[in-house]
């Protein structure tokens, strides 16, 4: 791979963000509530070099963030409803280790977990278990999201764009949406 000038703007808004928050961290109380909920996000097409997206997810309990992953996907989507729904069947996967691990330690009993998607053709992919013309072609892996639902272990929910976490691990944001969602991650400056 060459580098080009792209690729310096890139780094260089890593190194503002990094240089931004390195003074935060995420706050976790006693008092918080235990609801836990995942949110799933990804960018359609981000890498400009070979058109595949990044995917997201971010696990809350109460208001802080304890799990989160962005991670370039490893095959190109061909609509963005298809790149939803392999964010939403990654972040399920993970949803169900963390669901069997606060079980294990008898932190949660077998509760759905709430999954928060901002595509509401996903949500309809994966709570509509009819061979829909425009699936035909998702992998079949993928397709564990919709089992999972089917099943009864999970409830997919709208949440709208604005609200979607993960949204801070897949593309650029304004800073105003970015310090919303920064505060809505649970992130706050440290205190010394």
């Amino acid at each position: 791979m060459k580098p080009t000038t792209s690729h310096l703007v890139v780094a260089k808004r890593i190194l503002r963000f990094v240089q931004g928050t390195s003074s935060y961290g995420i706050q976790y109380s006693k008092n918080q509530s235990d609801e836990l909920a995942g949110y799933s996000d990804s960018d359609r097409s981000g890498d400009k070099d070979d058109r595949k997206s990044t995917v997201a997810y971010v696990f809350m309990i109460g208001n802080a963030a304890f799990s989160w992953s962005s991670k370039k996907e490893s095959v190109v989507a061909l609509s963005s409803c298809e790149v939803e729904y392999i964010a939403a069947s990654m972040t399920t996967c993970q949803a169900q280790w963390i669901n069997l691990l606060l079980m294990e330690l008898q932190l949660v009993k077998d509760e759905k977990m709430e999954l928060r998607i901002d595509s509401k053709s996903a949500i309809d992919l994966a709570k509509h278990p009819v061979a829909h013309d425009k699936s035909k072609h998702i992998e079949t892996k993928f397709h564990f999201l919709r089992d999972q639902v089917n099943n009864g272990k999970f409830e997919v929910k709208h949440y709208k764009t604005d609200e979607q976490i993960a949204d801070l691990l897949t593309k650029p944001l304004k800073q105003s949406s970015f310090d919303y969602l920064k505060k809505k991650l649970g992130m706050a400056e440290a205190s010394n």
